[in-house]
């Protein structure tokens, strides 16, 4: 198993959006981000951090028309991000699931880098807004790193009613059930399957 540090740069270019994302596995939680969505950029900075990645989010949108094209982007580079530093996914956990309160709000995200992508959420005030952005935003953004990411993702708010309170909570219980899933651990060998590959 190498031990070497797990890393990857990708990037995407469309007529609505230009996304670069520099993703390290292995990091302090270190995260310059800049999309041109402040909340946003908030919960990818969390993300980082509480998931101790090394994080680097460069976005160009079509903020004039929308929000959606820019936080879908950053999600499907993200996701393609991950899947490159994570290789063959020999000697990884595989499964994470972290519990993360906020004020009253507490939120539930379960993962599994299987390679088969699927989202289920549930809980999210959908129709709320935190500034000028959209709560639903949030699903649009798990699906496309879910999908890009190979990987089986529940998430869930248990209960909260303040939406800020209710997308953090979302995002630093992602950042934690991703970091126990792609961390290393030494008495796996190959990869965590009886397949013999995810």
């Amino acid at each position: 198993m190498s031990k070497g540090k797990r890393q990857a740069r990708r990037f995407r270019k469309t007529s609505e959006t230009e996304i670069t994302v520099t993703l390290g596995l292995d990091g302090r939680g270190t995260a310059k981000v800049k999309t041109g969505i402040p909340f946003f950029d908030h919960m990818l900075n969390l993300f980082a951090r509480h998931g101790l990645f090394d994080l680097e989010v460069k976005a160009k949108g079509d903020l004039d028309v929308d929000l959606h094209h820019t936080v879908e982007d950053v999600g499907i580079v993200l996701g393609q991000a991950l899947t490159s530093a994570l290789g063959k996914k020999e000697g990884i956990r595989r499964y994470g699931t972290a519990h993360v309160p906020m004020d009253e709000t507490l939120a539930r995200v379960s993962v599994d880098l299987s390679g088969r992508p699927y989202l289920e959420l549930r809980g999210l005030s959908q129709r709320g807004k935190v500034g000028n952005f959209p709560a639903q935003l949030v699903e649009e953004f798990f699906r496309a790193l879910s999908v890009q990411g190979g990987m089986n993702l529940h998430a869930e708010v248990l209960y909260g009613r303040d939406v800020h309170h209710q997308i953090e909570a979302l995002f630093k219980a992602l950042a934690r059930a991703l970091e126990e899933a792609v961390r290393r651990d030494g008495r796996v060998r190959g990869v965590p399957s009886t397949k013999g590959r995810i």
